[in-house]
């Protein structure tokens, strides 16, 4: 295992704990993905009656600012693998992703979903203890959520701002879980 996969493996366990499978998307173009890269899916616990899906690989020691970005299910969904995966390769290949940021998933989130993007939000279940990691050797880490929204949330966030989108979120009470959900704007 590589270093830069330890210190991730080693932060999500301490703030998850350690029942986890590594998974790897064997299709597509993941030749310019690192080969150690793979997405860990946190079973639910007491504490968390869901699904955590987060990428390990996605930046590496080389890459200014590296993010690593998770994301939560109801069920259990492999599909969020390969999105993850090709979340990762438009990192390596296209721009750069980080806080704030919006990313066209190509498909729905989950089947019969209305969310097919994906914001880039600051992990406000797990707060900074899982947000940032400061390593010796990897430098500042950054540890963000990835939410699936609606093509309309993506449109309000670039004519309104991220904070006018959060207080709809917010207002509106929005189940991030629930891939059927409707628009808050």
């Amino acid at each position: 295992m590589g270093e830069y996969k330890q210190i991730v493996t080693d932060h999500y366990i301490s703030n998850w704990g350690d029942c986890f499978e590594e998974k790897v998307w064997q299709k597509g173009p993941l030749r310019v993905l690192a080969s150690d890269f793979r997405v860990m899916k946190f079973k639910p616990r007491s504490s968390r009656q869901m699904w955590t899906y987060a990428t390990n690989g996605m930046s590496s020691f080389e890459i200014a600012v590296p993010i690593e970005l998770h994301i939560f299910s109801s069920v259990q969904d492999d599909s969020i693998v390969e999105l993850l995966a090709a979340v990762c390769h438009y990192h390596r290949t296209g721009n750069p992703l980080d806080l704030n940021h919006t990313v066209n998933f190509g498909r729905p989130w989950q089947k019969n979903s209305k969310s097919s993007y994906g914001l880039i939000s600051l992990p406000y279940l797990d707060g900074p203890g899982l947000e940032n990691l400061d390593s010796e050797k990897a430098g500042s880490l950054h540890f963000y959520w990835l939410i699936p929204v609606t093509k309309e949330e993506v449109e309000f966030k670039k004519q309104f701002g991220i904070e006018d989108l959060e207080a709809r979120f917010e207002e509106r009470k929005f189940n991030y879980l629930a891939p059927e959900r409707e628009s808050v704007v």
